[in-house]
């Protein structure tokens, strides 16, 4: 039989054990997990995803609040693990972040490859926005309200 994971839902309490193991074996270090940590500490989530398959976390999604523009949430970090990358299962969990973003109305900001966040429904940002990260590498999804410029994520990216 096939095995698939299940729907995208909101991580629970008592999992972030397997969230941390989850992003140290995808990115190969402990940074994003020491984001993740932090972010939580300075309570800058929004809100983190897990997709679950056969009671295992395989994916993870975290959304915090930009300082600037207001309102906007940022992606990151986001993880599939290692074994199971190249299947489309990331592609599945940011798309399906993406289009929760465009029905309800929330911009959403990405630092990544602009390709594959394209691929999930993503847009390169306006030239005339700031950022301290490449903005070649950053994406939005949503109505992006407003006339911002300056892009200003959480302190816990440093």
């Amino acid at each position: 039989m096939l095995k698939t994971p299940d729907f995208m839902r909101e991580m629970k309490r008592g999992e972030e054990d397997a969230v941390t193991a989850l992003l140290t074996a995808a990115f190969g270090q402990k940074d994003e997990a020491q984001l993740v940590e932090a972010l939580r500490k300075s309570k800058a989530i929004a809100g983190e995803m897990v997709l679950p398959m056969d009671g295992e976390v395989i994916g993870y999604a975290a959304l915090s609040k930009m300082v600037s523009p207001k309102g906007w949430l940022c992606l990151a970090p986001v993880a599939i693990r290692p074994d199971l990358q190249g299947r489309g299962y990331g592609r599945r969990l940011v798309g399906m972040i993406s289009q929760w973003a465009e029905m309800s109305g929330q911009t959403l900001v990405v630092l990544g490859d602009p390709t594959f966040y394209a691929r999930c429904g993503f847009k390169p940002i306006a030239a005339d926005f700031t950022s301290p990260y490449p903005l070649d590498h950053t994406l939005t999804v949503g109505p992006a309200k407003g006339k911002p410029k300056d892009l200003t994520y959480p302190k816990a990216f440093g």
